[in-house]
């Protein structure tokens, strides 16, 4: 005979449910399953709460537990029958579907829900969000038809998720007839959050007149993420104009007032077109309105007043903002870093660096990075050299993007051997050079002369490291051996590029005919035209002008010295 549960038999005995909860779950703790289906596990301990079951409960329970097992485990002992006549209600499955899921258990959940007879529109348009979150838009699909099979096409939760699957992934066509089909069937009315998904997947592709023509065809009246997403599309295009008429269609209706998102979006907006008073009046016609600005809002401020060079404007805004009582983070600091980088004050930007650091602010590299840009710009190399090793020591990594701003001052000073070495140092300092750090000196040594065993060099390492030549490295490197004097590699090059369907411009052509002319290479530049004309983009006739005259003056060259002679 089976052994009696042990319950909480009087109500008067059943604890607060914070302590049920914390209960319940140090039992499952203990009891600790690792799988679905866990053997030799008895789940009799959690027999004494058997009476306190209830649908808030058992929802909060299966939401406290981060092993998925453990939720699963208890969601299966609960759906036994017991003296309380307990049964799990659709938010318990939404429960237990949520964290099975968050644990990418995507399988186990559909196959709960298949078991439970639960599938339904709703469910799957969860596996659909899942399946997507992952990456597998293929089952995303297969789910999508499922809900509409299952539910005759009236599956709008399905179409949704769908939809956002499908924008997420830069699938914009594939939305687009999702979308379609969906307005065309009839069968279920697109709802707001359909029209907003569409919007939000037009303007993430620059798509803006699409994102326009879907937002004025809404058949539902548009909510505060609907008018949000639209403003921030035409901000992002730069479109201010158009921004503000949005703005002002929302400001006409009652429905849908702009919160902070709204006017935070038109104050960036206006900043990074440098129109800095339409911000200012952004800003004031928002504290009016009685929102107030939140650290996002003086940020993107902030950011447009440094930008334009307005830097103690910037210091008072932040003042501001502190006294507001909103903190200045690495964001804001960022911004003043720019700022005084752009009037010129590199000097006090590496002073704001350490003043951040003594704050214990610690400047991320992007910081870093600012500074490092700015010393490029007026092409002081040690001091971007010593913040890139700076950055190293204190356990940040330099992106390939501040090494190639440093590439750039040393090419440009002539220190090509310091390029050299430094290019060499970046896997000791966490970085690999990328195409562009290579191209930079590459290109640079082949305008030095008597460098090109150092060019030879670094495109073995370039090629090593899966980098392709493009048609400025070929052009350059076509120059470099010319300048040496090397018609062997110049025709190689030549043949490469060719072969890659580059084409040898006509001045690139005009250098190496003339250059090759001068030495009696006649041969060699009729080669090289050979090669050119083959390529249907190129004007023959010019090509053919260019080598005749050069010809024409080795011969006149050799006919006088002849005569000279």
């Amino acid at each position: 005979m089976a052994a009696p549960r042990r319950s909480l038999t009087n109500i008067s005995q059943i604890p607060d449910q914070s302590i049920l909860v914390t209960s319940i779950t140090s039992v499952i703790q203990r009891l600790n399953p690792q799988n679905p289906s866990p053997k030799n596990i008895s789940s009799q301990p959690l027999d004494q709460f058997s009476l306190c079951l209830g649908s808030n409960l058992v929802t909060k329970v299966i939401y406290e537990q981060t092993n998925p097992y453990h939720a699963l485990f208890f969601f299966n002992w609960a759906s036994n029958p017991n003296p309380n006549n307990y049964h799990h209600t659709t938010p318990c499955y939404a429960a237990i579907t949520d964290v099975l899921l968050s644990h990418s258990l995507i399988s186990i959940a559909a196959s709960l829900l298949k078991n439970s007879n639960k599938l339904s529109d709703f469910f799957i348009s969860k596996l659909i969000k899942a399946y997507g979150d992952r990456g597998n838009v293929k089952a995303a699909i297969f789910w999508f038809h499922q809900a509409k099979q299952m539910e005759n096409g009236a599956c709008l939760y399905s179409y949704n998720s769908l939809l956002g699957v499908l924008v997420r992934v830069n699938s914009i066509k594939l939305a687009e007839e999702f979308f379609h089909q969906i307005v065309k069937e009839n069968v279920v009315p697109p709802d707001v959050s359909t029209y907003t998904t569409m919007i939000r997947g037009y303007c993430k592709m620059g798509m803006i007149e699409h994102a326009k023509k879907v937002f004025d065809v809404m058949t539902v009246k548009p909510n505060l993420l609907a008018y949000n997403t639209m403003i921030n599309g035409f901000c992002k295009k730069g479109d201010m104009e158009s921004a503000r008429l949005i703005f002002d269609r929302m400001m006409s209706g009652e429905d849908c007032l702009p919160n902070h998102v709204t006017y935070t979006t038109l104050i960036d907006g206006y900043c990074k077109k440098g129109e800095l008073e339409e911000a200012k009046k952004c800003m004031n016609e928002m504290m009016n309105g009685g929102c107030r600005p939140n650290e996002w809002t003086y940020n993107a401020m902030i950011y447009g007043l440094c930008i334009n060079g307005r830097v103690d404007e910037a210091k008072m805004l932040m003042a501001k903002m502190r006294l507001n009582g909103f903190k200045d983070n690495v964001s804001t600091h960022k911004s003043m870093l720019k700022g005084l980088c752009v009037v010129g004050k590199f000097d006090q930007a590496v002073g704001y660096l350490r003043n951040m650091i003594e704050a214990n602010m610690n400047p991320d590299v992007k910081s870093y990075e600012v500074v490092v840009n700015g010393f490029g710009k007026i092409g002081k190399s040690d001091e971007a050299i010593s913040l890139l090793k700076e950055m190293r020591a204190r356990g940040l990594k330099p992106t390939v993007f501040s090494f190639n701003a440093v590439f750039r001052i040393l090419v440009e000073n002539g220190e090509l051997d310091r390029a050299i070495l430094l290019l060499k140092q970046m896997p000791q300092m966490d970085c690999l050079p990328n195409f562009m750090s290579y191209n930079t000196i590459i290109c640079g040594l082949c305008m030095a002369k008597g460098r090109m065993q150092d060019v030879e060099d670094l495109v073995d390492c370039m090629i090593r490291s899966g980098h392709n030549f493009d048609f400025t490295m070929y052009s350059c490197l076509l120059k470099g051996y010319c300048e040496e004097g090397n018609v062997e590699n110049v025709m190689r090059i030549a043949h490469e590029m060719v072969t890659k369907k580059y084409v040898i411009g006509l001045e690139s052509f005009s250098v190496l005919v003339k250059q090759f002319c001068a030495k009696g290479k006649v041969t060699e530049a009729e080669k090289l035209f050979g090669m050119c004309s083959r390529c249907p983009a190129v004007d023959v006739d010019s090509y053919r002008r260019v080598l005749d005259q050069q010809i024409c003056i080795r011969s006149s060259s050799c006919s006088n010295y002849g005569e000279n002679r």
